[in-house]
């Protein structure tokens, strides 16, 4: 039998998802397909229902991969939630897993995980972001909760959350408290200096959101000159979870800048690894050079996990 896995979201199409684990599978040799669905979030209630029925007969599914903006519905849809997924209220993975022990019916459990949080940190690591950071997250979306939750990670002391309209960041605001972070919420519009002055800085905007933002900081970077010091006018690291189109204005004044540059795309080969560890149920037993096909796959340099 030919097992399944897919990606959620809408819109859906510009995805790299499906190359990322098409090449894992492949390289694992194990018989997967995976494919990118659009699926709008009135839509999950149903297309979950068959996905239970599948599972609940034995069938294909294995696991799910959850983009926006259905990372807070699919709570409702599985069975059990772990980890750090259940503190943020934020999935982004459904993997299907055996029956628990002494459970008579058998039947396989929709289990959701999130995976965004291990690849922010991976991420930074990754670019030699430093431990303990004075950070700063652009945004308060559900991306946010994983950056919050990752700051807490790297032992960030607090974080400075900057968001368009302070009044409708409720979901950061839990989120930092789940992790017990402490934030302040501030307005986007003049954050260029305090942005310029993190360790480190996570964009979870959507693509060209963060453009005005982009503007004042090619203007206070001018202002400062090129010195080698942050202080003259060297950034941090600036992880921008949006890849497409790459690069981002705001990631362009960045390295314009002399600042450390993680595309998003960093983000999403991470926590697709650890999705991919899920849906296999390889865990730790996953070869690590897997990453590097992943890697090929979408024209990332190649690294050891």
């Amino acid at each position: 039998m030919t097992l399944r896995a897919a990606v959620l979201g809408h819109p859906i199409s510009h995805s790299k998802s499906p190359a990322l684990h098409r090449a894992a599978y492949a390289r694992l040799g194990v018989t997967m397909e995976y494919t990118a669905i659009d699926v709008t979030e009135d839509a999950l209630p149903a297309f979950m229902a068959g996905v239970r029925e599948d599972v609940r007969q034995g069938g294909s599914w294995r696991g799910l991969s959850v983009t926006m903006p259905l990372k807070t519905g699919m709570l409702k849809e599985v069975d059990e939630v772990r980890g750090v997924a259940r503190a943020l209220g934020v999935v982004n993975t459904v993997a299907v897993e055996p029956a628990m022990p002494g459970d008579s019916t058998g039947a396989s459990r929709l289990v959701g995980y999130n995976t965004d949080v291990a690849g922010i940190v991976n991420a930074l690591r990754h670019a030699g972001a430093a431990s303990a950071p004075t950070a700063a997250v652009l945004g308060g979306g559900g991306t946010s909760a994983a950056a919050l939750a990752a700051l807490k990670e790297l032992d960030a002391p607090a974080a400075d959350i900057f968001v368009r309209d302070v009044s409708r960041a409720a979901e950061a605001r839990a989120a930092a408290a789940a992790v017990g972070l402490p934030v302040r919420i501030l307005p986007l519009g003049g954050a260029a200096a305090a942005v310029a002055g993190a360790d480190v800085v996570i964009s979870t905007l959507p693509p060209r959101a963060a453009d005005p933002l982009a503007g004042d900081l090619e203007q206070l970077f001018r202002q400062r000159g090129s010195g080698s010091s942050l202080e003259a006018g060297r950034p941090g690291v600036l992880l921008d979870v949006a890849y497409d189109p790459w690069p981002s204005r705001i990631a362009a004044a960045w390295q314009e800048a002399g600042g450390t540059v993680v595309p998003g795309l960093e983000m999403l080969i991470y926590q697709a690894v650890e999705q991919v560890r899920h849906f296999t149920g390889l865990g730790d037993a996953m070869p690590d050079e897997v990453i590097d096909v992943m890697c090929d796959a979408v024209g990332a340099p190649r690294r050891v996990f």
